[in-house]
């Protein structure tokens, strides 16, 4: 009787194992059902997920010093979405700053103009 061998979905490398294994690895197996997903179209998930990455990467790229101060306006014409955060932090001052990953935000107003304080998450906040 010839042996099957068996590959692996994701990497096409030869499975050691179960006769019903599909994966080399736990990370093949993860990698390939995230290709499968993307490919699947614009779903909730993904989109939540392209927003998210999205206002975390504007937040980076304005938070250089770790704190900084900027116009929302600049913000939301870079394509920043403050309806979309992954946690919040409730300083002892009362004032409420949202996170996307570990980069937060706070709406002020100062001049007149509406601005953003933003902050990178510190251990003390756990």
């Amino acid at each position: 009787m010839k042996e099957i061998i068996r590959k692996c979905l994701e990497c096409n490398e030869v499975i050691v194992g179960r006769v019903d294994k599909k994966y080399c690895s736990e990370y093949c197996k993860s990698s390939y059902h995230y290709k499968q997903n993307i490919e699947k179209g614009d779903n909730l998930f993904s989109r939540i997920d392209k927003i998210l990455k999205n206002n975390r990467r504007i937040l980076k790229s304005y938070n250089k010093a770790g704190k900084s101060t900027v116009r929302k306006n600049i913000l939301i014409e870079d394509g920043f979405n403050p309806k979309y955060f992954t946690n919040y932090w409730k300083a002892k001052n009362n004032n409420l700053y949202l996170f996307c990953y570990e980069y937060g935000f706070m709406e002020i107003k100062e001049n007149g103009y509406s601005k953003y304080v933003l902050i990178i998450w510190q251990e003390y906040m756990s």
